[in-house]
């Protein structure tokens, strides 16, 4: 009897000690890989020690966490059936031996592949659901080209970083060529984008976020360090994108508290320093347009000297030989003198058109005399000039013998082209805001090959004058604030147009 009690203690203490154990398996398996490996020891003593079917369930929860953790039915049903068939053997070491009992261990065996299987197939598809999910989450904050974050990821990133009160450096890039590589090719201008993006991982390796946005801008946040700013500066200035960028650089907390006006702050940065790159490429250009410009009236002037110069020389070397006697060549060679003396004086006009004498001028004004300026010359061609004003009221702020002098230029011009007694009409009017002045007249008129080119220094049609006319005049128009456009059809006349913006005032009185 003593040695019955002294079994029965003993088997219940070991029932609780592998029980613990077990539990204790369960609970850390997670935490010490060894674990896993010996947990179905500690279950199979008790099983042993407390002969109860219900550990059937115990053998389950295993079953379903091996099917959990391997990755493939393979891997899975052999441990399902080694489970069953311990759990099997250990309960018929305690039950009869029996069909009954047999039938039982077969369906204990299909059971537990049924609910290993089932859950294989349920955990798979969560797992399925669970990285679709992810990967929906992926592409709603990052870049499907760069892989890097996109602007929602962007803003996300920096309110999470703002919230930690982390110090950091905002960073925005344009890459001011990129365009034109896009523009050659779409599949150019995405390999741009993700070298630019890999490279832009490597340079920042300690950044907290990189991100691309609005098409070739990219914003990087950087942990603030002591001379941080002047470091990327001549990082991206050194050209080691491969292209020209634009950047701007924010401080948090320093420039600003909030992601809103951190953000705003740094598009405000970028937009100016664009500004500041795009003025110095335009007042470049202009230089060099300008230089151009000068290049060509100094080849201009030198060809239009050298040919009178060549003239002079040729009578001078005749005189020569006739005892410098110059009587019979005088005039020619004084006309050669004169002909660069006005050549000269017009090269310094178009150069310096020296516009100082503005103020409010009648069209009307400035119109009638014109007529009087030139109606004797058309009187004496055999032309007649009909004036008709539109609008009396229209007032123009101009140089008033800069204007008269550019208007005189465009009547004498059709005057002249005129071979026979023709009409040079002359009308004012008001145009969108500005004060339009058409000179017609019913000459040859030009073809459309040479339209581009009459306003070209030194270009002229005609057998004597220096092709700086027109060139003057457009000169002159345009430092008004106004342009001089021209229309013509070969047989139908020329109409030069002179427009300028429309002064609104009036004299008092």
């Amino acid at each position: 009897m003593a040695s019955l009690l002294l079994n029965k203690t003993t088997n219940i203490w070991m029932l609780i000690l592998f029980g613990s154990l077990f539990a204790l398996s369960v609970v850390f398996q997670k935490k010490h890989p060894i674990v896993p490996k010996i947990q179905i020891i500690f279950l199979v003593l008790f099983h042993w020690y407390s002969h109860m079917n219900w550990c059937l369930g115990l053998y389950y929860i295993l079953i379903l966490m091996a099917a959990h953790t391997k990755q493939t039915y393979k891997q899975t049903i052999p441990i399902f059936l080694l489970y069953i068939l311990l759990y099997s053997t250990i309960r018929l070491s305690y039950q009869p031996l029996n069909t009954y009992n047999m039938l039982v261990s077969i369906y204990d065996f299909i059971g537990a592949a049924i609910v290993g299987s089932l859950y294989r197939y349920f955990f798979s598809l969560e797992a399925e659901k669970k990285k679709l999910k992810e990967n929906n989450n992926f592409l709603v904050t990052h870049d499907s080209l760069t892989k890097l974050l996109n602007y929602e990821g962007y803003v996300n990133a920096l309110q999470d970083l703002i919230n930690k009160q982390n110090h950091f450096v905002l960073i925005l890039i344009d890459f001011q060529d990129f365009k034109s590589i896009n523009n050659q090719s779409i599949s150019n201008g995405n390999e741009a984008l993700v070298n630019i993006s890999l490279l832009l991982k490597r340079l920042f390796a300690n950044a907290h976020t990189i991100s691309r946005y609005a098409g070739d801008r990219f914003a990087v946040t950087i942990p603030s360090k002591e001379n941080a700013l002047h470091e990327i500066s001549e990082l991206l200035s050194s050209n080691v994108l491969g292209f020209q960028v634009t950047y701007s650089m924010t401080q948090f907390p320093q420039e600003s508290a909030s992601k809103e006006e951190l953000i705003s702050i740094a598009e405000e940065k970028l937009f100016q320093n664009k500004r500041m790159i795009w003025l110095k490429r335009e007042e470049d250009l202009f230089r060099s347009e300008k230089m151009r410009a000068v290049g060509e009236l100094a080849a201009g002037m030198a060809h239009e000297i050298r040919n009178p110069l060549t003239t002079i020389k040729g009578f001078m070397q005749l005189s020569q030989k006739s005892g410098y006697n110059i009587g019979p060549w005088f005039e020619t060679i004084m006309s050669e003198i004169t002909r660069m003396n006005e050549l000269t004086a017009e090269f310094l006009q178009f150069s310096k058109p020296n516009i100082s004498k503005m103020k409010a001028e009648s069209v009307t004004g400035c119109l009638d005399r014109l007529l009087f300026l030139t109606e004797s010359d058309a009187a004496y061609r055999g032309h007649k000039i009909m004036l008709d004003i539109a609008d009396d009221s229209l007032y123009v702020y101009i140089d008033r013998d800069k204007m008269v002098q550019v208007l005189v230029n465009l009547v004498r011009n059709g005057l002249e082209a005129m071979s026979e007694p023709g009409v040079l009409s002359i009308r004012a009017k008001r145009e969108e805001g500005n004060a339009v002045v058409e000179i017609e007249d019913t000459g040859p008129g030009i073809p459309v090959s040479e339209q581009a080119k009459i306003f070209q220094p030194f270009y002229t049609t005609k057998e004597e004058g220096t092709g700086l006319g027109l060139s003057i005049c457009q000169k002159i128009a345009q430092d008004h604030g106004g342009n001089l456009e021209i229309q013509s059809d070969v047989g139908s006349g020329a109409v030069f147009s002179l427009s300028l913006p429309a002064y609104d005032w009036a004299p008092e009185g």
